[in-house]
């Protein structure tokens, strides 16, 4: 997928950090490790004076297959009596070396491959992690936990409309939700939350992204309008660097919260269900909060998208009585 310039150049500059950060760390423990065996350092100037030594036979002439020779196996003993040194001090010569966060292309972005210059996998998921960043800057991505979803307001008494009470209920989907948390992967299903408003839907699907954000994924959370917005933003306009509708569409975990709310029209339908349907084909797992009855979203989009929710999506249906009320 493609990126805009800005994106990629925010994930460089990670990269440029974690690089320096990584070599200024490396310098402080030479600069100790010198000062604590000054023979150490020794041992670095003779070793790199055998590689200028073979750039020289190189440029001398002469027998210069004899001369590399000699000069590798000097370097080759050089190497074995260094080592042996740092051993006897509790060191290896990893520990004069950067640790770079990737060991592919230490922190650069880009490797030589086939005399190729190809972008690391390192860039490519930092330029997914800003992006994600980006179009969740004004979320509540980090205000619902768990921990703070309290079944206390949840009724213990049975309507006759449902088999249990609304606290049975809303228990059995605070675990359901855990787990899925718990076990999440880029196989995980999907989850349909409905029922009325203020039973905790958007709660609890923030809570699993919380948690499966901590695991690394990429999550992205927002609002049907505000999808809805974005596609057709993009979709009507005649610049094609930004990339929010690719990111809907491959990031990890995507979230969408209150279907139905936004301004049905033809465009609003099929990028919903494109959008769905995308997803679903390359198999990442999406989460569909509603306030809307299955019939009234048959309404607003097509029988064959509610089919298509139903057989591809876990249900959990929330009940009770809005939660905001009963803390009044």
């Amino acid at each position: 997928m493609g990126y805009d310039k800005s994106i990629k150049r925010r994930a460089e500059q990670i990269l440029t950090e974690r690089r320096l950060s990584a070599e200024n760390a490396a310098e402080k423990r030479r600069k100790a490790i010198f000062s604590e065996i000054p023979e150490a350092e020794r041992f670095e100037r003779k070793l790199s004076e055998t590689g200028i030594g073979a750039a020289r036979a190189l440029i001398k002439g002469g027998d210069v297959e004899s001369a590399l020779i000699e000069l590798k196996e000097k370097n080759l003993s050089l190497q074995k009596e260094y080592e042996e040194l740092l051993r006897i001090h509790g060191y290896y010569p990893s520990d004069l070396e950067s640790d770079y966060f990737c060991k592919i292309c230490g922190d650069k972005g880009y490797y030589e491959q086939d005399n190729k210059t190809v972008m690391c996998d390192c860039l490519r998921k930092a330029m997914a992690e800003v992006a994600c960043e980006e179009l969740n800057k004004n979320t509540p991505l980090k205000l619902s936990t768990f921990e703070d979803f309290d079944l206390k307001y949840y009724s213990m008494d049975i309507d006759d409309k449902y088999p249990c009470s609304p606290y049975d209920q809303m228990s059995n989907i605070l675990k359901f939700c855990k787990r899925y948390a718990d076990d999440f992967s880029l196989e995980s299903g999907n989850i349909f939350m409905c029922g009325k408003t203020g039973l905790g839907k958007t709660h609890l699907s923030l809570a699993i992204a919380n948690e499966v954000i901590k695991k690394g994924y990429g999550v992205i959370y927002a609002p049907a309008p505000k999808i809805v917005a974005t596609l057709e933003k993009e979709h009507f306009s005649n610049d094609r660097s930004s990339t929010d509708e690719s990111m809907f569409i491959d990031c990890d975990l995507l979230i969408v919260d209150d279907l139905g709310t936004e301004f049905s029209t033809q465009f609003s339908k099929s990028a919903i269900y494109n959008l769905f349907n995308e997803r679903l084909l390359s198999g990442k797992p999406i989460i569909i909060n509603t306030n809307c009855k299955l019939t009234e979203l048959e309404e607003l989009y097509s029988q064959r998208f509610i089919s298509r929710i139903r057989g591809e999506a876990t249900k959990l249906e929330f009940i009770g009585t809005d939660v905001r009320i009963v803390k009044r």
